[in-house]
């Protein structure tokens, strides 16, 4: 039998574990220059099929507008989105990735692969299907987000 506060005690291990995550990620990302949250604005600007809008991308990163605003400013800066007029509104702004934005995800996704496999090392590949198992079943049943 489960001890009252162990679902409290997981969560906990989650967090952690979340963060030691986001320290080598960042830790890796530093030298390309970019940040986290960056990565995951051209990510997710990645993922469309056209240029996406400034409020779409809001929408999925679940972020305020204006936070979408200083990411494209940062990113634009360094040459890796650009933003584009709609054709259909002059009041819509689109974003899309740049050759330079394109070549930054091929060396994020190396980035994040390096993050993910110190963070695996002490398991063995069974323990890595079961937890892809375990986290799968997690991400399915919490409510509908898109990022």
């Amino acid at each position: 039998m489960d001890s009252p506060d162990s679902d409290g005690l997981l969560a906990e291990q989650l967090l952690r574990l979340t963060r030691r995550l986001h320290r080598i990620q960042s830790r890796q990302l530093e030298p390309i220059g970019i940040t986290p949250a960056q990565f995951r604005l051209l990510r997710t600007v990645a993922h469309y099929d056209g240029p996406p809008r400034m409020a779409d991308l809001a929408q999925r990163l679940d972020v305020v507008p204006r936070a979408v605003t200083s990411l494209v400013d940062a990113l634009e800066a360094s040459g890796r989105v650009r933003r584009t007029p709609d054709l259909d509104s002059r009041r819509v702004v689109r974003i899309e990735l740049t050759d330079e934005g394109r070549a930054t995800l091929r060396s994020l996704r190396d980035a994040r692969r390096a993050a993910a496999e110190e963070i695996l090392a002490p398991l063995t590949a069974d323990q890595r299907e079961v937890l892809g198992g375990l986290l799968s079943a997690l991400v399915a049943g919490m409510p509908e987000r898109r990022c």
